[in-house]
């Protein structure tokens, strides 16, 4: 029995205004011949199949399309509501997708025993018994009781799911056992081993997100704790988008999503997950296959001039402009055109920043649909540098921390001739020094007029200290001018 699982397809999506279609449709069909090329005996879509309740109408000729040609591989599809999807519209074509060898579950509100499917390979035989969960509504498990509190809630809540999945279980188990009881007889020992594989729509806890993934809670439940899953030979969950293990193990997976909703999601290889059982044992062999990219896009970082150095050493808008030259403008060169997300490291406001971007790609074959100002880390540095107390810090040691962070340049103007000595009356100073020496003299001024009216407020008349405001006033005008 092999199981292809894969999830978050996303049908219909708008990224930045552009459309995914052409990626969506260049992914059903690499999926096709993934099918035909391993004989897959099922594909597990677990949840987010369409990106809104509303997708619009050729995301959905994409997937009755691909349903269409599936049927002819001899191959079962099951699809998952997620918490993007609309029950009813997954609904609306589930009698008809009976007949082509595919089952939908949009919710988990009815019979539980729609949930559970068995499983056929290639020659029509019972090879797994399925635990079908979707995206779980709170209404469909749980009925709230007044008075509760928050923590009561997500309690009953995490525990209702978890009796919701281990009632499928059991019930999958009856299932299983009934098939081996009818297959004793035909000598068949294909049944001595059927898996029993469960899905899910939801976040895990301890998963890795990305941008692109909308915080769901099932009610005020954030996560679902990973010991609450049934003990099923294979887990296939979605709503992550980036492919990866769930509590370090190797039969609870998120296959993530075909291919990238957000640029941070650049630097994970897109896969779906191929699981493969022997007719011997229920112990899965798991293996991923990688998705291609089907729309260049890149994330360049850095200053202007780091920027436009990238940009002209970018290998994918080399390929992308050569292309574009090639064919013209009777071809839709969109499809190759390079997809750039765009952040700046800048500490001035620039106004015309977005202009001074855009002529780094004339004659380029590549587009921004994302331009980040992003301001150099100076407050994150400062909290990052060490994490002590406010108080254990004198005067001049937060001086010359936030001295450390700027950015001063130095230039022939910057230097000018002070007098800090009688000896040393001409002694070029810097930048920062003269920053520093008129710190200190600021300090040693403050604190020195702070002990003289502590000292002879009662002593001095007030004349005097009349003339020791004025001469302090005095002084902070000339420090000011300098």
């Amino acid at each position: 029995m092999k199981i292809l699982h894969t999830s978050d397809w996303h049908l219909g999506q708008s990224f930045f205004t552009k459309s995914r279609k052409h990626e969506h449709q260049a992914f059903l069909k690499w999926l096709l011949n993934v099918v035909k090329k391993h004989e897959i005996d099922a594909v597990i879509v677990a949840g987010d199949v369409f990106d809104t309740g509303t997708p619009p109408s050729y995301a959905r000729e994409l997937y009755h399309g691909f349903i269409g040609e599936l049927q002819g591989l001899q191959c079962t599809l099951v699809v998952l509501g997620g918490n993007h999807d609309s029950v009813s519209v997954l609904n609306e074509s589930k009698a008809l997708l009976k007949y082509l060898n595919s089952h939908v579950i949009a919710s988990t509100y009815g019979e539980t025993s729609e949930q559970v499917i068995t499983l056929n390979n290639r020659e029509g035989q019972p090879s797994a018994v399925l635990c079908a969960v979707p995206f779980i509504r709170p209404r469909d498990v749980l009925v709230s009781e007044a008075g509760q509190s928050a923590t009561d809630k997500r309690q009953a809540l995490g525990d209702a799911i978890k009796q919701h999945y281990a009632a499928l279980y059991h019930q999958a188990v009856a299932q299983r056992a009934a098939l081996i009881e009818k297959a004793k007889g035909a000598n068949d020992e294909q049944n001595n081993g059927i898996p029993i594989v469960a899905t899910g729509h939801l976040t895990a806890l301890g998963v890795s997100q990305s941008e692109s993934v909308r915080d769901i809670y099932i009610g005020t439940l954030e996560g679902f704790d990973a010991r609450g899953f049934p003990p099923a030979d294979y887990i296939a969950l979605g709503h992550i988008h980036r492919p990866q293990k769930v509590a370090k193990t190797e039969h609870i997976r998120y296959s993530g999503s075909p291919i990238p909703l957000s640029f941070d999601e650049l630097n994970t290889q897109k896969q779906v997950v191929l699981v493969e059982f022997t007719s011997q044992s229920t112990s899965p062999c798991i293996s991923t296959l990688p998705v291609p990219r089907f729309q260049p896009m890149e994330v360049i970082k850095g200053d202007l001039q780091a920027i436009e150095k990238a940009i002209n050493a970018s290998e994918a808008i080399a390929q992308a402009s050569k292309i574009d030259s090639i064919n013209g403008a009777d071809t839709d060169s969109n499809k190759s055109t390079v997809w750039l997300c765009i952040e700046v490291e800048t500490q001035d406001y620039l106004s015309d920043l977005q202009q001074r971007v855009q002529q780094f790609l004339e004659g380029k074959n590549a587009e921004i649909l994302q331009l980040k100002r992003v301001r150099q880390r100076t407050a994150k540095s400062l909290s990052e540098t060490q994490n002590v107390q406010l108080s254990e810090l004198s005067v001049k040691d937060v001086f010359e921390a936030r001295l450390a962070l700027a950015s001063l340049d130095e230039t022939p103007a910057d230097t000018v001739t002070e007098t800090i000595e009688p000896q040393s009356k001409s002694t070029p100073l810097s930048r920062i020094d003269r920053i520093r020496h008129l710190f200190s003299d600021a300090v040693e001024l403050v604190h020195t007029n702070k002990e003289d009216l502590a000292n002879k407020e009662e002593t001095e008349p007030l004349s005097t200290l009349s003339g020791s405001a004025s001469a302090f006033e005095q002084n902070q005008a000339t420090q000011g001018e300098a």
